[in-house]
């Protein structure tokens, strides 16, 4: 659980992180760009305008006027052309332009409906006017350099962001070993507490019900007495029961956690453990209007702790029996597959509503809130997390869907 927390903590902060790096990088590229087309127009203005500009003096200080904008020295030049598209004057003959690209220029400025646009593809952008001789005067910019400037700034911003992403997720992380240490302690604590509880309850719950059984056995015991003890033994048994599953539980959240492995691991036919759980409830389920049905491939082997994997499997096909309606089959499936195999246990029954499937293997969660050892069907609420414990201990999955056309239908890949 802590890693999976883990894991979202750093997925957000880093998330985040990147985001407002991202939006800055952003605005400084749209800043570019703005700046970019400014230096454009301006000088499509002044070619249009037929101004020159003064030849610039090494060392002599070049201070900014309020209002006016640095001029970029693109290559630029004007021509002007008839109404037929015959260009009849070039402003500059020490520029010239490559006949292909004058022709598309006269064409696209000719057919646009605006006085100004651009060729991407030949880095080349042109502003059109009309003179009072009816021509149309055309000023052409290459934009090659301004063009390099901002492909440039774009490539350096993708590797600003790339680079600071792996140093948001270094320090995330770390950041997240920091912030997580006090629940780790506390989560510790709790199964230390879990655990040493259960084994201190043990002994005496041993006890307890090795009384209960001596004072069973005395014939001479009045029957109000016997009534009394009976329901020890019985209310003993129960928390002898829940204290064995807590113990359980705590052994696997220590396997999970990797600071314990008690699973006895070895090569484990799982396809057998199946067949015998399957046959074993069948004659549970006839008991309840019920039966069922196995489909199990043979030879499937997983590596684990067959004592825990056949608790698990008996868990989830108990489960299903239980809450079968009347008539239906429970279908138990094996299945190998590419990377592992598949385990499903289908029943037909009162569906699990929507809003309670994410917390169907939460620890004494129950569907049914008024739902009671005495109906039957209850219980503490811990076998399905058993199973899912389980199943994580073993590097699994275990996942719960349910709707009224195909049922309720556990699925574990292992």
């Amino acid at each position: 659980m802590l890693k999976k927390l883990k894991r979202k903590f750093v997925a957000i902060v880093t998330t985040l992180a990147g985001l407002v790096l991202a939006g800055v990088l952003a605005m400084s590229l749209y800043s570019a760009y703005v700046n970019q087309q400014g230096l454009i127009k301006d000088a499509l203005d002044r070619n249009l305008e037929g101004s020159t500009e003064a030849v610039p003096v090494i060392g002599a200080a070049r201070k900014s006027e309020a209002g006016t904008k640095h001029r970029s020295n693109m290559l630029a030049l004007t021509v002007e052309i008839s109404q037929s598209g015959v260009v009849l004057e070039s402003s500059d003959d020490n520029v010239s332009i490559n006949g292909p690209v004058l022709e598309k220029v006269v064409d696209q400025a000719l057919e646009a409906s605006s006085n100004h646009g651009s060729l991407p593809e030949y880095h080349v952008s042109w502003k059109s006017a009309t003179t009072g001789s009816g021509t149309t005067r055309i000023a052409i910019v290459d934009t090659t350099a301004v063009d390099d400037t901002f492909h440039n700034a774009f490539v350096r911003n993708i590797e600003i962001i790339a680079l600071g992403i792996l140093v948001l997720l270094g320090i995330s992380w770390k950041l997240a070993d920091w912030a997580l240490a006090p629940v780790q302690r506390a989560w510790d604590q709790q199964r230390r507490f879990v655990s040493d509880a259960s084994h201190e309850l043990k002994t005496p719950l041993a006890v307890i019900l090795a009384n209960t059984q001596i004072l069973q056995r005395d014939k001479a015991l009045p029957a109000d007495t016997r009534r009394w003890v009976d329901s020890t033994a019985e209310e003993a048994g129960h928390m002898k029961t829940l204290v064995n599953d807590l113990l359980q539980l705590a052994r696997a959240d220590e396997s999970i956690a990797g600071t314990a492995d008690i699973l006895k691991r070895t090569d484990v036919d799982l396809s057998e453990i199946v067949s015998s759980a399957a046959l074993e409830f069948d004659a549970v389920a006839f008991e309840r209007g019920t039966s069922v049905e196995d489909s199990v491939t043979e030879g499937v082997h997983v590596q684990g702790d067959a004592d825990w994997l056949r608790r698990m499997v008996r868990i989830l096909i108990d489960n299903a029996v239980k809450y079968a309606a009347v008539g239906t089959t429970v279908k138990v499936t094996l299945e190998q597959r590419s990377k592992g195999c598949r385990l499903t246990v289908n029943n037909q029954g009162p569906t699990i509503p929507a809003e309670d499937l994410p917390h169907v293997f939460e620890r004494f969660y129950r569907s049914d809130k008024a739902r009671t050892r005495d109906g039957g069907a209850g219980g503490f609420g811990l076998g399905l997390a058993i199973a899912k414990s389980t199943v994580d201990a073993h590097g699994g999955s275990i996942q719960c869907t349910s709707d009224e056309k195909s049922g309720t239908t556990f699925t574990v890949t292992l």
